[in-house]
C-alpha cells in the first residue's frame, strides 16, 4: 500500500492513514505536514510517558531521542537502583555504547571485560556482545547512555 501511495496509484482512507501514522509512532498531522512549515526543534518533555522505555523498582530507562526516526544513534537516561543491574544481550555487529555517569557509580561488563565508573566518568565499549551495567553502591546511579549502531 505504501508503495502505491508513493507512486500516486492509491489514495489512502483515513483509517489506513491512521494505521501508517501509528506504525511510525507519529500523529497524522506529523505524517502529512510539510516540514518547512513547522518548527525544526523537537522537544521530548521529561514527564512524557511515551518516552519511558522501562520503569520498575530496579531500573528506569527514559528515551531521549525521537522515536519516529530511523537512526544510527539512540540516547537514553538510565536510573539504576542500589545493587541492581541492567543486562543486555548482544546488539548487532559493530554496535558500541558510550556511558557517562552523572550520579553515583556503576560497573560496566562487556563480554569478559569489566570497569568501574564514578560520577563524571565515561566509558565506550562494545555492545555487540552481552553486556551489563550494574550499580554496586548504596545510592541510586544516574547515567546517560548513547547506543551507536555501525
Amino acid at each position: 500500500m505504501l508503495s502505491q501511495i508513493e507512486r500516486g496509484k492509491a489514495n489512502p482512507t483515513l483509517e489506513v492513514t491512521c494505521r501508517i501514522a501509528r506504525a511510525f509512532r507519529i500523529s497524522i498531522g506529523e505524517l502529512v505536514e510539510e516540514p518547512w512549515l513547522g518548527s525544526s526543534i523537537k522537544i521530548i518533555h521529561y514527564n512524557d510517558p511515551t518516552y519511558l522505555y522501562r520503569s520498575d523498582s530496579l531500573c528506569t530507562i527514559r528515551t531521549l531521542s525521537p522515536l519516529n526516526t530511523e537512526k544510527a544513534v539512540e540516547f537514553y537516561e538510565l536510573t539504576i537502583s542500589p545493587k541492581a543491574e541492567l543486562r543486555s544481550a548482544a546488539h548487532f555487529d559493530g554496535t558500541h555504547e558510550l556511558l557517562t555517569v552523572v550520579k553515583g557509580g556503576v560497573r560496566v561488563l562487556s563480554g569478559t571485560e569489566s570497569s568501574k565508573l564514578g560520577k563524571g566518568d565515561s566509558a565506550h565499549y562494545r555492545a555487540d556482545r552481552d553486556h551489563v551495567i550494574s550499580n554496586p553502591g548504596k545510592g541510586e546511579a544516574v547515567c546517560f547512555l548513547v547506543v551507536i549502531y555501525i
